[in-house]
């Protein structure tokens, strides 16, 4: 039987610490790359590749994938949220930077803080860990409103979608927590949202008049690589692991960190500015994960 923990200890926060570090550092990979492969097209790409990766993964291992056992719908529906994430996220990437992107984007928590307790009583928060939640979500909103008042480069429609891939993230581990999801492998679970993923993503980006070319160049290999094993492969089914087995408020809000990373590689690579707005959310943004991450007194 799977066993689920109360608190994070340390196999928990080294896998998220190095999940958040290449997620931080994927949306700058993505953003860069979008010159080359339009987005949702190479969004696709990196889909299937996952999809086959981890199909192959499961037949090594001898996981089973197609047994019915009642979780099919739930499994769907966590499939559709997960690829509505990442169109979104593909797509904002067009009309803001990857660190304002990222960090609208981990609003996440506030969904899954705000929902999970209806169907988890455990995961309920209290009054400090609110003020936590409340603190961030200030933070975000004052970065919000300087996307649409900062002038010609306005990023406000950029913003909006990383909100919403934000708001699809956190439902997504809602339906997870939330239904039989929770008891079957991480591997089955994620193979759920890559594959209805793969599916629909060609669609999309033929349906928005994308150009599909398959001359790459070596960067672009590259990146789609990394995507593909590191991101929608290893750091995913890390994910879908320390779902099953760890309260989903602490690691939602402890994946806070991942726009400090975004920050640091956006600003290395791409130039990208910090301006004093985004700089104050990031501040209340980890200040937050403190709060929610403290263990009640005894």
């Amino acid at each position: 039987m799977r066993q689920h923990k109360t608190h994070l200890d340390t196999l928990a926060i080294s896998l998220l610490l190095g999940c958040c570090l290449f997620w931080g550092f994927q949306q700058v990979l993505i953003k860069a790359t979008i010159a080359e492969i339009p987005p949702i097209f190479q969004a696709s790409l990196r889909l299937a590749g996952a999809t086959v990766l981890l199909w192959l993964w499961c037949l090594w291992r001898g996981v089973p994938l197609f047994k019915r056992d009642g979780t099919l719908k739930a499994g769907l529906l966590a499939g559709a949220l997960f690829g509505a994430e990442f169109a979104c996220i593909y797509l904002g990437l067009q009309y803001t930077t990857a660190s304002r992107l990222t960090v609208f984007m981990y609003t996440s928590p506030f969904w899954v803080a705000l929902l999970v307790p209806f169907w988890v009583s455990a995961e309920r928060l209290r009054g400090m860990q609110w003020a936590g939640l409340l603190l961030a979500f200030a933070g975000v909103v004052f970065a919000l409103w300087e996307g649409f008042t900062s002038g010609p480069g306005a990023t406000a429609q950029g913003d909006v979608l990383a909100l919403l891939a934000g708001m699809f993230w956190g439902l997504t581990t809602v339906v997870i927590r939330a239904s039989g999801l929770v008891k079957i492998s991480a591997e089955k679970l994620l193979f759920y949202q890559l594959a209805m993923s793969c599916v629909c993503f060609p669609l999309l980006s033929l349906a928005l008049g994308e150009t599909w070319s398959w001359r790459f160049s070596p960067f672009a290999i590259t990146s789609l690589a990394l995507q593909t094993v590191v991101g929608a492969f290893a750091s995913y089914l890390a994910w879908m692991w320390l779902l099953g087995r760890y309260p989903a408020t602490k690691i939602s809000v402890f994946v806070f960190f991942t726009p400090l990373f975004a920050l640091l590689f956006g600003a290395l690579w791409l130039h990208e500015s910090a301006t004093p707005g985004l700089l104050a959310a990031l501040a209340t943004v980890a200040l937050g994960i403190v709060l929610v991450n403290r263990k009640p007194a005894a």
